[in-house]
């Protein structure tokens, strides 16, 4: 008798992985990175593009603000499934179900504790009380759409039997996904990987529904834990952009991603993501969320293909391939232009801002063109990072009520250093001129008398855009009122002026929380 030859691995049929993005939940939760309905609209319009198969849109319940997100969403979202979030309660449920009703395909993912401590010391239920949680809204969600996810939260430290039976409850009751998180960052490869196995081949009519990993970074396993998960049968990924997210973070989407499509030989799967859009992607989410990325991040940061050894230099001139194992390009990383200058008219302008992926309203582009004239008469060369840098400023304070107008300062070594400066608060001029220990604390002592405020300051960061004496300074200010947290960035040659636009954005956005938290009737629960 005479068997068939094993195919080899590059023969082999991939199997899909499907890639569900939750930057614009569970990366929204990461403190300071709250984005606002025009960011988020930005964000799911590209993630949707670049092919990702469901947009976890937000958390319907949370506030009035991300019901009205995540149903923007569903409305424009083209392709990919838009889900919303709800915990096992039967308010939280219907409102996911109507935030996502007009989706073309949406999705109710429903979550409850099933670990020990958690039913312990929050749920405070008894196993069978979560069972019968688990059978009724499980069944809710499905009468209100098809595709219902059902999430065991703290899936890696529960017992392997009661796991069993709550996922079985939930795919009798029409659960269409199961996801079995590592919630806090706990498991290990191997166990994350036995687990899904175990669930699998004991769990009846397992087969009637997909699996789904989502791992936390607590012990920086996040993507080790996802690509385990995946092995042992999974077949969706939950992850976000730039890994941002609760605690340390969630798994990175782009590092998933190249971790498949370079390593096919011992993976045999494939996603549907476009990943020269990649780096487009980081970029945004940074920018909106005002969370900078590191300059070792994998993939997507600035030194990922950066060689400096002499040695790995060597090797790179001689085959690109002794050190990179993958290319530039597949991520969307190209050589910065210098083709922008002062001369350039809107005509090319435009042109450059869809070579970049940028896409603006004519209020917008406006808005941009005037900027970049004003900075490319004070810069020689105008990068394609400094264009970035404009819109995703311009993008971020778009809606803001406090806005720079003017600003002077005096410094030196004689000190004390002082600052003038005038803002526009809803239309009306107020000028103010403060003293400080360094030209930055008089600039922001200016700000404090003009705008009074509680906020703390938790962070001040300054960074060059691009190289050169005549850089863009970008400035990360992170301002604290109560246990709210926020970001903000400013842009501009100035390395003052930038401060004074991150201060004042961080401001607004504290206002604007403000203002929303006080309009928000209460949640049901």
């Amino acid at each position: 008798m005479t068997t068939s030859p094993t195919p080899a691995p590059e023969a082999r049929a991939k199997d899909r992985v499907l890639i569900f993005d939750t930057t614009l939940r569970d990366g929204e939760q990461c403190p300071g990175a709250t984005m606002t309905l025009d960011e988020k609209l930005a964000v799911a319009e590209l993630l949707d593009t670049m092919g990702v198969d469901i947009i976890e849109a937000g958390f319907p319940i949370a506030s009035n603000g991300d019901f009205a997100a995540v149903s923007e969403i569903a409305r424009r979202v083209k392709r990919a499934t838009v889900a919303g979030l709800a915990r096992a309660i039967p308010a939280d449920i219907a409102r996911a179900g109507e935030a996502v009703r007009q989706a073309r395909r949406g999705r109710i993912h429903t979550f409850v504790s099933t670990s020990p401590i958690h039913l312990a010391h929050q749920m405070r239920k008894s196993e069978d009380e979560v069972v019968e949680i688990i059978l009724k809204t499980v069944s809710q969600a499905r009468d209100l759409v098809e595709d219902v996810e059902w999430s065991a939260m703290d899936a890696t430290r529960t017992p392997i039997d009661y796991l069993c039976r709550c996922v079985e409850a939930a795919i009798r009751s029409g659960a269409t996904t199961i996801n079995l998180p590592d919630t806090v960052g706990y498991a290990t490869p191997d166990e994350y990987r036995r687990m899904f196995q175990d669930v699998r081949n004991r769990v009846p009519n397992a087969d009637k529904a997909i699996f789904s990993v989502h791992c936390h970074d607590d012990l920086g396993l996040a993507i080790a834990n996802s690509l385990a998960g995946i092995e042992g049968g999974a077949r969706q990924v939950e992850c976000t952009i730039n890994g941002i997210g609760e605690r340390a973070g969630n798994a990175a989407l782009e590092e998933i991603v190249m971790a498949i499509r370079t390593r096919g030989d011992v993976m045999p799967f494939e996603t549907g993501i476009e990943t020269t859009m990649l780096t487009r992607a980081s970029k945004l989410v940074s920018h909106a969320t005002n969370f900078p990325v590191q300059y070792n991040k994998a993939i997507v940061g600035r030194n990922a293909f950066a060689h400096e050894s002499g040695i790995h230099q060597d090797g790179m001139l001689k085959h690109t391939e002794t050190y990179e194992i993958m290319t530039p390009a597949s991520v969307g990383v190209a050589k910065t232009s210098l083709v922008m200058g002062k001369h350039s008219g809107r005509a090319a302008f435009r042109a450059k801002l869809d070579e970049l992926g940028l896409v603006l309203s004519n209020n917008q582009m406006q808005d941009v063109f005037e900027r970049f004239k004003a900075l490319a008469d004070r810069k020689k060369h105008v990068y394609d990072e400094d264009i970035e840098a404009l819109v995703d400023e311009n993008l971020a304070t778009a809606h803001d009520r406090i806005r720079l107008v003017s600003l002077s300062v005096i410094a030196g070594t004689r000190g004390p250093q002082r600052a003038t400066l005038k803002l526009d608060i809803a239309g009306r001029m107020v000028t103010e001129e403060a003293v400080g220990n360094g030209p930055v604390d008089a600039v922001f002592n200016a700000i404090q008398a003009l705008v009074p405020h509680q906020a703390d300051l938790e962070l001040y960061q300054v960074h060059a855009v691009t190289e050169g004496t005549d850089a863009q300074a970008e400035v990360s200010v992170r301002l604290k009122s109560g246990e709210r947290s926020v970001t903000a960035r400013g842009a501009d040659p100035d390395t003052l002026v930038a401060s004074a636009r991150a201060y004042l954005s961080a401001l607004n956005k504290l206002e604007a929380w403000a203002e929303r938290l006080h309009a928000q009737s209460p949640a049901a629960v």
